[in-house]
């Protein structure tokens, strides 16, 4: 019997910086998904809209990109300004600037902030609102699933919106196709597109490496998770390379009640995958880093079982 909507399950996984592995371990988390031919398929999203790179090593299929259209800004009609001034009064971002050798004012759209106050305040009607096209998103078949992946265009904001069209997306793949799982790969930090990566998780997975940064990283996006109420574990990646780093981290998680669900090996087989376009898991099986992404898999499968029972 297919999932219903309440049973899907979402995944996200995070690490408040780049550079941790998370890709890698969601690249790797979609093909052991795909070898269960007993479960339904898993939907991937690559929420890191301003530099995804998911799609380099799960071989997506070439698709028609869909334009974003995000927010407005503010358009003055050269014909119709008088040179009255009133936009640029009531203006808090100095976004309206007045030609030098006209009396005529334009919008700075680097400035500009879509408030629209300049339009209620011009008399001559001469301001508007242009919508903007803020980037992209696309919908691929992978060997290994479904993927959503999305571009920000450069300088462009409302990259929160964007994530929560590709998941939106994604949760009506999922509908449509009776997956019982969304991954989403989430974005670096602790901002609007990470608050939206998290938004209906049921589990959330901190990728963090034996360092002080890693450490530091980890508490900041520990405390996004825990605002929203979402459950969380951890995993540590390259949990050899510093003992005494990993040693920190575990006496971290253990104050806070967190479960370490996993201790990955620096592998040098995972740079070598991300070489051949490839999961780790489906280049380098046997591999230490590979076992040890498959029983995390497992132990997440595991939890997000429970979760649901709970419901």
């Amino acid at each position: 019997m297919p999932p219903s909507t309440s049973e899907i399950k979402q995944l996200v996984v995070l690490s408040g910086k780049g550079g941790t592995g998370k890709s890698s371990l969601v690249a790797a988390f979609a093909h052991l998904s795909s070898l269960d031919s007993l479960d339904p398929h898993t939907i991937i999203v690559d929420a890191d809209v301003d530099a995804a790179n998911l799609r380099l090593v799960i071989q997506p299929q070439e698709s028609s990109p869909t334009e974003f259209w995000g927010g407005s800004l503010a358009d003055i009609d050269p014909e119709l300004c008088m040179g009255c001034g009133d936009c640029a009064s009531v203006c808090r971002y100095d976004a309206v600037i007045q030609q030098a050798d006209r009396k005529i004012f334009q919008i700075d759209p680097m400035a500009c902030d879509g408030c629209a106050a300049c339009v209620y305040a011009c008399p001559q009607k001469a301001i508007s609102m242009i919508q903007q096209q803020e980037g992209l998103w696309f919908y691929s078949k992978t060997p290994y699933g479904d993927l959503y992946d999305a571009e920000l265009f450069p300088g462009k904001e409302n990259s929160g919106k964007l994530v929560t069209t590709i998941k939106q997306r994604a949760r009506l793949c999922a509908e449509e196709n009776h997956a019982s799982l969304i991954v989403v790969d989430g974005p670096p930090g602790i901002g609007c597109p990470v608050i939206s990566a998290c938004a209906g998780a049921n589990l959330g997975l901190i990728v963090t490496e034996p360092s002080v940064m890693g450490l530091h990283d980890l508490k900041r996006i520990l405390g996004v998770l825990q605002h929203f109420k979402i459950p969380t574990v951890i995993c540590i990646n390259k949990s050899d390379l510093y003992p005494e780093g990993t040693r920190h981290i575990e006496e971290f998680a253990s104050l806070e009640g967190i479960q370490i669900l996993e201790s990955i090996p620096f592998d040098e087989h995972i740079p070598q995958a991300m070489l051949k376009g490839m999961p780790i898991t489906a280049a380098f099986p046997n591999s230490e880093s590979a076992k040890a992404i498959r029983h995390l898999w497992d132990s997440v499968l595991g939890l997000l079982n429970r979760e649901a029972k709970k419901e």
